[in-house]
């Protein structure tokens, strides 16, 4: 604990100014108790992006915790009590409060837990260094475990043993490849030691569920350039583990073709990029997220034009088809393109049901419409309401 009050968070973090966050914080500090921000939101604003959930670890136990929430005038919910957790609601907004644990017993997937009074256990079950850092609410990091270091540096760590943290909870070895591609120097590679230990343990990643594995792929997919990242998943065994059948060596040009095209990130085409088995049950897709895969599929590796696809399925599907098609012929895309998707997205079709009826009823009035609406397409959208009620029956 030598290395408790050298450095501070900025002052410009959202939630350590929150009388919210301060307000849990103050209630078990008056119980004579210590509480430390800690974990994502203590890593993520010393680095300077985005903040996290804001978690908060205490050396009370449950039951305590929520006794002195009570006498402050805030509620508690015993969300994980069985795991040390509370949430304590303030100011309408929900506060994880654990209590400090080592763990007893691990089956790869879930531990069991005993409570303690020691930072340092706390910090020792944890995963990576970088997530083992505290911060007072005066925004003071506590550093156990050295996290620091590893984190100004960008280097994704395992704490002590690798393949012992892995044994403990196979879903590290996914949460692995996805702070690498979040917050690891490119230029430094991976840690050795690291994916030697993920290679030899590839065989647990069986025992996880698919909504877990769903869960961390995506997210790792939505860094801004998770290329990396999935190739040392390929070289290591992962990918072909979780995502039998998929390939990689499309996903850098993804990531660039993106960028020409300045496009937002969607985690979805790319995962249409490396493809893969079953992929709606492996990953345990919603509906909505599968249905758009198949489609952006069927797209892209389809005859229909761009604009065709701008007009019927939206810009954004439009845009992911050119970086699709673009990946298959291995040429960046025509920049243009954005403005003809730009047009047929917000095309208006000229004919309306009322303008064939009577003569058109029920399924041929259907037909009818999507065979002038084909012909309305394939004019550029140029074609005027009277020359299409003029195109004869084909």
């Amino acid at each position: 604990m030598d290395r408790t009050y050298d450095v501070t968070l900025p002052a410009s973090t959202r939630w350590l100014s929150d009388p919210d966050a301060q307000a849990v914080c103050d209630a078990v500090a008056d119980g004579g108790h210590a509480i430390y921000f800690v974990g994502g939101c203590v890593r993520n604003a010393l680095l300077g992006v985005a903040d996290s959930d804001v978690d908060m670890s205490t050396n009370a136990l449950p039951e305590r915790v929520m006794a002195l929430a009570a006498r402050a005038g805030l509620k508690a919910v015993p969300t994980g009590v069985e795991h040390g957790t509370v949430t304590v609601v303030s100011g309408g907004k929900g506060f994880e409060v654990t209590t400090f644990r080592r763990d007893v017993e691990t089956d790869g997937r879930r531990a069991v837990v005993a409570f303690s009074d020691s930072i340092l256990d706390d910090a020792l079950r944890r995963d990576f260094t970088m997530n083992a850092l505290y911060a007072d609410a005066q925004g003071r990091v506590i550093d156990p475990l050295e996290g620091l270091v590893d984190l100004r540096a960008r280097r994704v760590r395992f704490i002590e043993d690798a393949a012992q943290r892995i044994r403990e909870d196979y879903l590290r070895t996914l949460r692995y490849f996805r702070f690498c591609a979040w917050y690891a120097d490119p230029v430094e590679g991976f840690d050795p030691e690291a994916l030697a230990a993920i290679a030899a343990h590839t065989d647990g990643l069986e025992s996880l569920s698919a909504e877990r594995i769903g869960a961390e792929l995506t997210k790792l997919l939505t860094a801004p350039d998770p290329a990396p990242a999935v190739a040392a998943m390929r070289q290591t065994g992962v990918l072909g583990t979780i995502l039998p059948g998929s390939d990689d060596r499309w996903l850098g040009m993804v990531v660039h073709f993106e960028q020409l095209l300045q496009m937002s990130v969607d985690w979805r085409t790319r995962l249409a990029a490396l493809g893969g088995e079953d992929i709606d049950q492996r990953l345990r897709l919603s509906k909505a997220d599968a249905k758009y895969l198949h489609r952006l599929k069927e797209a892209a590796y389809g005859a229909e034009t761009v604009a065709a696809i701008a007009h019927t399925d939206g810009g954004d599907m439009a845009r992911a088809v050119v970086v699709l098609r673009a990946c298959l012929s291995e040429t960046p895309p025509d920049a243009t393109v954005l403005d003809s998707i730009a047009q047929a997205e917000t095309a208006v079709f000229p004919v309306q049901a009322a303008d064939l009826m009577p003569e058109y009823t029920g399924p041929a009035l259907g037909r009818r419409l999507a065979e002038l609406r084909a012909h309305w397409i394939a004019s550029g959208f140029a074609a005027t309401r009277d020359s299409l009620l003029n195109t004869p029956e084909s």
